[in-house]
Parts: C-alpha cells; sequence; structure tokens
C-alpha cells in the first residue's frame, strides 16, 4: 500500500469517528435536556420574585403585575390590587415546567409553533418577563402541544416541549382583584335612588311590632282547680313572637300604588359578591348624565354607587366614607359590572309600582248597528229521490 494511499484511509476513518462522536453527542444532549425544569432556579426564588410582565405583538408589556410594598398591583390599571392567586398559579405553572423534548432552533421555523421574537406585530407567542433575585428570566410560551406547549427561552436558539401547559391572559383586566363589594341585604335599611332623568324615590325598611302573645283561655268559674300540663306557663322564647320588618315606598306618584314589600325588597344578590369586569381612571369614563343610588346600612354607614351606560358598558364608582379599605380601592376609579348587576342595582320606580290596569273596551255608540250574526240554521232536508221512468 503507498503512502499517500495509507495517509487517505487515515483521514476518511478520523471523520468518520469524528462525526459519530458529533452526532452521538447531540443525541445525548437531547436526552439529558428531557425531565430538566424550565427555569431551574424559579422554584427556590418564588418568594423574591417582584414583578411578572407579559409582552405580545409589542415591545411594551401588555400587562405588568409588580409588587408595591406588601401588594401586587397592575401597573396598566393604574396600580389596582393585582390577583394574587392567577399570579401564584403562573407561577407555579413555569415553576413545574419540566421539558420534554428538544425541537427546532432554525429561526425560520419558529413562527410555526409560536416561538419567534413576541415583541413583533402579528407574533403568536406570548413573552413572560420575571424579576426575581437572581435577576431577570424571560421565556416565550408558544402554541399548545398535546399537554404542554412550545417553549423557547429568551436568547437561545433552541426550542422545547415543556410539560405541565403554561397558560395565561395578556389583558390587565383579567389580572385585576375583581372583589368589589359584598354587602348582605339584610344589612340594607333604605335605598335613595335619583335617576338621570325621571323621578326618584326612596325604599326604606321598616319594623312592624310584634304580636302579643297569645294569653290563653281563661278558666270556667266551676272548672277544676287541679293544674295540668296545658296550664303550665309557655318557655320565655316562646313567649312574644320576634319583630318583623318590611319595605315602603317613598315617592309613589299621584293615582298609583306601590308594589308588595317582597317586591320592593332589594334583591339579594343586588349588592352582595359584586365583583367587577374592569377598572378604569375615574377621568377616563364619562359620567356626565350619571344616575345615583345612596345606601344606608344598619350600622349606619352610607355607601354611594354612581352610575353611567357608556355604549354597551356598564360603569360605576364607588364613595364609601366609613370604609377606609373600600376607600382606598375606590377613590379615584371607575369599575365595570355586568349589565344585568347594574340593573339589579339602579331599578326605576315603574319596576316598584303595581302596573297600571290595561284599558277596558270601549262602548257600542248609541244607535249603532249590531254586527249581523253569522249562525247557520239547521240543513235543509234532502228532497226523495224521483220515481225512475218507465
Amino acid at each position: 500500500m503507498s503512502r499517500q494511499r495509507f495517509i487517505a484511509l487515515i483521514v476518511v476513518a478520523l471523520v468518520a469517528i469524528s462525526a459519530a462522536l458529533y452526532f452521538s453527542t447531540q443525541r445525548n444532549d437531547s436526552r439529558e435536556v428531557s425531565g430538566l425544569p424550565l427555569l431551574p432556579t424559579l422554584a427556590s426564588e418564588m418568594n423574591t420574585v417582584t414583578s411578572l410582565s407579559v409582552l405580545k405583538g409589542s415591545p411594551t408589556p401588555l400587562v405588568t403585575v409588580h409588587k408595591q410594598g406588601d401588594q401586587w398591583t397592575v401597573a396598566e390599571r393604574a396600580n389596582y390590587p393585582a390577583d394574587v392567586a392567577k399570579l401564584r398559579k403562573v407561577l407555579l405553572a413555569l415553576s413545574d415546567a419540566k421539558i420534554r423534548e428538544e425541537k427546532t432552533s432554525d429561526p425560520a421555523n419558529y413562527s410555526v409553533i409560536g416561538v419567534e421574537d413576541p415583541t413583533k406585530p402579528g407574533a403568536t407567542g406570548t413573552q413572560i418577563e420575571l424579576i426575581a433575585k437572581s435577576g431577570k428570566q424571560d421565556v416565550i410560551v408558544g402554541k399548545p402541544v398535546e399537554q404542554g406547549n412550545f417553549v423557547r427561552r429568551v436568547g437561545e436558539k433552541s426550542s422545547y416541549i415543556v410539560e405541565p401547559g403554561i397558560s395565561l391572559e395578556a389583558e390587565p383586566r383579567y389580572w385585576i382583584d375583581t372583589r368589589l363589594l359584598d354587602i348582605s341585604a339584610d344589612k340594607i335599611q333604605s335605598i335613595q335612588f335619583k335617576p338621570e332623568t325621571g323621578p326618584g324615590y326612596t325604599v326604606r325598611r321598616v319594623t312592624e311590632p310584634a304580636p302579643k302573645p297569645d294569653e290563653g283561655k281563661k278558666s270556667a268559674p266551676n272548672a277544676a282547680t287541679t293544674p295540668t300540663a296545658a296550664d303550665a306557663p309557655a318557655a320565655p322564647a316562646a313567649a312574644a313572637a320576634e319583630a318583623s320588618s318590611k319595605f315602603v315606598l317613598e315617592g309613589v306618584p299621584s293615582g298609583r300604588q306601590a308594589a308588595d314589600s317582597n317586591a320592593l325588597a332589594p334583591s339579594p344578590t343586588a349588592f352582595s359578591n359584586l365583583n367587577d369586569d374592569d377598572v378604569s381612571a375615574l377621568g377616563d369614563i364619562d359620567f356626565s348624565k350619571p344616575s345615583t343610588v345612596t345606601l344606608t346600612l344598619s350600622d349606619g354607614s352610607v355607601i354611594t354607587l354612581t352610575g353611567a351606560a357608556v355604549g354597551e358598558k356598564r360603569w360605576i364608582q364607588v364613595a364609601a366614607p366609613k370604609s377606609a379599605v373600600l376607600s382606598a380601592k375606590a377613590n379615584g376609579r371607575a369599575f365595570e359590572i355586568a349589565s344585568y348587576r347594574y340593573d339589579q342595582i339602579f331599578r326605576p320606580l315603574e319596576q316598584l309600582l303595581v302596573p297600571k290596569p290595561t284599558p277596558s273596551a270601549k262602548p257600542a255608540l248609541p244607535g249603532a248597528k249590531p254586527a249581523p250574526l253569522t249562525t247557520s240554521g239547521p240543513p235543509s232536508a234532502k228532497k226523495p229521490a224521483a220515481a225512475p221512468q218507465p
């Protein structure tokens, strides 16, 4: 074998060995990432996270939930309190996400799985940016796949499938604490309503006196004086019935009648568990044509709700001078609520009145001819059949 041929064979062998080692290393790397956490340090730094931002279609965050003092707030909603349970759910999903397998590292294919640059217009993926003790961590959450999502860590070429899945909203209104009011109907003493137009009214709770206890029948003069079980004194709890209350309507128009107390009473759900769908700076909502409801509660506190219809949305503002917590949440803000809840709160006077009687039929004018009857007479008898001709 010539010297040149021998050298050529050695070169070919070295190339083959190098290629085998390279592909073996790639396979080993792929196997090694399986099961690893997407964000390795997040689990130990969960309590040090101070900010979460969501970017999609713009380099400016659509949502920033950050910690101010001891409270989490939504920056895009004038630092209104955030839904901490929803925030924690997203953080736990990121912490629990494990890599199932490695996918494309070719930027040309990123858009197919939704992990392209999310700051560009039209991007389908969502970038989550966390700030914790160790610094900033960014991950792009792409399209869902099976039980997980495609993801890519910002600044890296490789993309992955992770499980379990990561889901989140990119609109600020989904991150706010929606709890607004929770007033039980039995605490309401009066409701004063001043509509945008038309007459107002007041619905007031009044207490009816308790009925006197039954004194029982007196014994007959000749009745035996031996005491019996029926003659024993009643228990103190049954001696007198509890006083009851009802609602009355003030401001009934002349010629009309108020509905019964059950119809006048506020709905049990009108002011309890009232949630807001969104929140805005007060100056951004047009309250130039307001309707106002003023609640007086059994403890003497007063809460005023001012409402306005703006297009298809219903907005209210809340004033509660005696509640520091509610005032801190409501001052300078307007709240969007569901239309059906708005209608329960701002009830027009007509809903609290007995409906007007329907007009009766007008009497016939004198001299008018009655309408002809259309009854048919008895059917005529059948003619006998003609005799056959001979």
